[in-house]
C-alpha cells in the first residue's frame, strides 16, 4: 500500500513540473544580449581612434518596444566623437532581430582605459517598468602605448636561416644535432 502511495505522490510531483515547466516555456518575453567591440587604430603621432560597435539581439520570444542604447563611459574631458553618437533608439525589436549601432572617437592622452558596459532599456507589452540590459564589457585599452616597431618579417627571417627537417627514423629535427665540422688543416 505504501508503494502506491509513493507512486501517486511522485506522478502528481512529475506532472506539476511538467505543467509548470511547460507554462513558463510558453510565456512571451524578449530577451536583449548586447555585444560591445572596439578597435582601436593610430591614426596619427599622438592620436588614436576607437571604432566602437555595439550589438543587440532579441533572443526571446516576444517584440521589445521603445528600446534604446547609452554608451557613456567615453567622458568628453579624454575622447572627442569624430562620427556618431554615444546613444541611439529603435522603435522595437522583433524577436530573433539585430540591430548594431557605431560611433568613433579619438584620444589624444595617453592612458589605460576601463569601459563600462552598454545599458539597453527596452519596454515589454506585459511590464509597466522599463527593463534593462547590459552589453559584454571591453577589455581595458592601453591607449597611445609606446609599442615597439612590429617586426613583421622577422619570422621568416629566422625559418629561413635555420630550416628544421624532421627525421623519421631518429625523432628529433636535423637542425638541433650539431653540425659535423673539419679539423683545420694546418
Amino acid at each position: 500500500m505504501e508503494i502506491s502511495k509513493m507512486a501517486i505522490f511522485s506522478a502528481i510531483f512529475l506532472a506539476m513540473a511538467l505543467f509548470s515547466a511547460a507554462s513558463a516555456a510558453s510565456v512571451d518575453s524578449p530577451f536583449i544580449v548586447a555585444h560591445k567591440k572596439v578597435s582601436v587604430s593610430r591614426f596619427a603621432p599622438g592620436v588614436e581612434r576607437l571604432a566602437v560597435s555595439v550589438d543587440l539581439y532579441n533572443r526571446g520570444t516576444a517584440t521589445a518596444y521603445d528600446v534604446s542604447l547609452t554608451d557613456d563611459s567615453w567622458t568628453p574631458e579624454l575622447f572627442n566623437i569624430i562620427t556618431g553618437s554615444t546613444s541611439k533608439s529603435w522603435e522595437r525589436l522583433d524577436a530573433g532581430s539585430s540591430v548594431s549601432h557605431s560611433f568613433v572617437l579619438e584620444c589624444q592622452i595617453k592612458q589605460v582605459f576601463y569601459g563600462a558596459p552598454a545599458v539597453i532599456r527596452f519596454r515589454v507589452p506585459s511590464k509597466a517598468a522599463l527593463q534593462e540590459a547590459y552589453s559584454t564589457p571591453i577589455l581595458p585599452l592601453d591607449l597611445l602605448a609606446d609599442r615597439p616597431p612590429e617586426k613583421k618579417f622577422e619570422w621568416a627571417t629566422i625559418q629561413l636561416e635555420s630550416p628544421s627537417v624532421y627525421d623519421a627514423k631518429n625523432p628529433r629535427f636535423l637542425h638541433d644535432i650539431p653540425s659535423q665540422t673539419t679539423k683545420d688543416q694546418s
